[in-house]
Formats: C-alpha cells, structure tokens, sequence
C-alpha cells in the first residue's frame, strides 16, 4: 500500500503522532480557526505566530544543485519556507503586516555560504515581490547554525508574525450550500517569473523516491535517511535532468517549483468578501482530506467538479499506479487552496483569480449530510474521506 510506503519512507501525510502529541495544546482565542490566533495586550487586536520550513524539498535542492551546477535553485526554498507559513496565515484572515525570521541549519561539509547567499537573496527578492502587490514583510533576521550531526545537508524555515483586529479574524465556519472555488497550484500567475509545476511543498519525499533512479541512492545517500530501508529509497526510472512529457521544464526544475502563494488574490478577496466567505483552506499536509479537520457534525463536502490533473503529479502516479484515493492526501493535485463561500460571490472571485492569471474554477459544493468529503478522480471513482 503507498500508505505503508509512505510511513517507511520516515513521513505521514497526515502527520497522526503530531496532532496526538499536541491534542491537550489549547486551541487559542478561535478554536477553528485555520492557525492558533491569541489575544494581544491590546483590547480588540489578536495575533497569529507560525512556523513551518520548506521540509525536505531542501533534499531534493541539494541533489540538483550538484547534478547540475545551478546553485540558483536554493532562491526558491525560501520562498517555500515562506509560503508555508504566510499562505496558512492568510487563511485565518492575516494579510499583513508580517514580521519574518528565519532559521537555517546547515550541515556545513556540504553546504557552503554560497549557498546560504542564494537562500537570503530568495527571501529578499519574494519580500520584494510581495511588496509590489501590497504586501508588507519585514525580515528581523535569524539564526544561522552548522549542524551537520543533527541535519543531513540543510533545513530552511521561518517563523512568522502578524496581528489583525478581531473583525479580521476568518473563524472558519462551514455551512450547507456553499460553492467551493479551488485555486491552481499550476501556470504561472502574473507574479511568478516561471510557469510553476504545482507540485508546491508536501508530498516531496514520496515523489522525489517514487520518481528518481537508484542511481542517486549511493552517490547522494546524505539526501535521505539511513534508516529507511533501501528497497524504498529512490525506486523510480528517471533522472533530475529527464524531459517529461508535459513538462516544459527537466523533471528536477520541476519538482524544485516554487510554492505558489495566494496572498495578492486573498489580500483583495478577504478585503472585499470577508462577511461571505466561511473557510479558507489550504492543501498542504493531508492535501484534499485537510478540510475535514474544520467541518461540523453536518456538513458535507462534495468536490465533483475538479481542474485536470497537472502532469507533474500524473507521472508520479503511473510510476506505481498509486490509487487516486492516495495522491489526493498526498498531494494538492492541482487546487492548494480552497474557498467555501456564499455563492453568490463566486464570480467575483473567479474574475479576481482571472486578474492575476491564477487558475480558478467552482470545484464543488456544500450539503446537509453527515461529515465527508466525496472526490470524484479522473479514474471515474468516488472517494470518500470522512
């Protein structure tokens, strides 16, 4: 079973062991809030603190990096990092002001400075970015540390601060009859400079093992864990320099793709329709299950309208024939985030997706039922979560 797999492989696509570990955690100021949101010593005004890292796509960076001698690929972990954290924010309501720091744990044989230089010019050139579409984010700095005996070659996170004022907060609220628009993971967005494969931050290393040759076991064994039994590591038929069909990119670049973040569309659309939007979510780990963890007792989720599937995560599919069950927790496939909403507003934001050239389209729908979330597959099938 990829399940199984995926577990062997020292991963969870749901991370099960985390959220027990954390279950007595309280759960802030909005329990169902997308992020832990606490007040401030100021009345009326909260904030949200969050940390993420870019996970061990930074793994991957290395591999390519020294296959191929483009050191520019580290430019875009950051932005990983980055968006880890902003777009989860973002769907608890915070568009900015953002306060960033960052962490860096190297393992200094492998990872020299000039590399460090490419990760801190990522940051700078997405806060750059960002800042054009209306995006405040400013850099506290950080910590660098050479760990080579706790970290393999190297981890890339930040932590994130924001405040918002109570009636910013989006306490999500799902509800029968709300349309779900799903935005793409996939293209290339006015500001993104490379058309993006969608495959975004999870799911890396059973796509990087399922999808790259042995070959790379031996000559990159500080690119995965000496632990994991070796008839799991790196069990695929390609190279990081293969050209895909439907690629228009060698297969390295990519799964190296930068994670898209939504925050110029949600800046305007939480702007404009915040009263009528119920829930923001984000299809990072547990990919099209996520949802479930914010649904009432009564709600169903019914997604039967879903973009086609972009090619990056077909291929990783064929190369063991993967049930379609599994790549949509796995994998965002296509749609990273989603809105549910009044439907009246859905043309409003599909024009304002259409504006900054993100895919867009109404994926599904609400119903009174009891809690599940039905996929309808390319291979035709109806999966169930729930």
């Amino acid at each position: 079973m990829p399940t199984d797999i995926y577990q062997q492989r020292g991963v969870s696509a749901g991370k099960e062991d985390v959220h027990k570990a954390i279950e007595r955690l309280s759960k802030g100021a909005f329990p169902n809030a997308f992020c832990k949101i606490l007040p401030t010593a100021a009345a009326g005004r909260f904030c949200i603190m969050h940390a993420d890292t870019a996970g061990t796509k930074t793994s991957l960076a290395y591999l390519y990096w020294k296959e191929s001698g483009d050191i520019s690929v580290w430019r875009g972990i950051a932005q990983d990092a980055l968006v880890m954290n902003l777009d989860d924010m973002a769907c608890a309501g915070a568009t900015g002001p953002f306060l960033i720091s960052s962490t860096i744990g190297r393992n200094k044989h492998l990872i020299p400075g000039a590399v460090l230089e490419e990760i801190i010019g990522g940051t700078t050139d997405f806060i750059q970015k960002m800042a054009e579409y209306g995006i405040q984010i400013d850099h506290a700095g950080g910590e660098t540390a050479d760990v080579g005996d706790i970290v393999r070659t190297a981890d890339v996170g930040f932590t994130v601060y924001a405040e918002l004022k109570e009636t910013e907060v989006l306490d999500i609220d799902i509800q029968p009859g709300m349309a779900i628009i799903g935005l793409g993971s996939d293209g290339q967005a006015t500001y993104e400079t490379d058309n993006n494969s969608g495959i975004g931050s999870n799911g890396l290393t059973f796509a990087r093992h399922e999808l790259l040759h042995n070959h790379y076991a031996s000559r990159y064994s500080s690119t995965y864990s000496p632990e994991t039994d070796g008839q799991y590591v790196y069990t695929g038929n390609h190279f990081v320099t293969d050209r895909v069909k439907g690629l228009d990119v060698p297969l390295g670049q990519a799964l190296l793709s930068p994670t898209r973040t939504f925050l110029p569309f949600l800046l305007h659309a939480l702007a404009a329709h915040r009263a009528d939007i119920g829930g923001i979510i984000h299809n990072t780990g547990g990919g099209h299950s996520k949802v479930l963890k914010f649904l009432p007792q009564n709600v169903r989720v019914i997604k039967d309208n879903l973009p086609a599937v972009p090619a990056i995560f077909n291929l990783i599919q064929k190369e063991r024939n993967t049930a379609w069950a599994d790549m949509y927790r796995f994998f965002n496939m296509g749609t990273r985030l989603e809105i549910y909403c009044n439907p009246s507003i859905a043309p409003a934001l599909l024009a304002l997706a259409a504006e900054l050239s993100i895919p867009a389209q109404q994926i599904g729908h609400t119903i009174a039922a009891p809690t599940a979330i039905h996929l309808t597959t390319p291979s035709g099938e109806m999966v169930v979560y729930g």
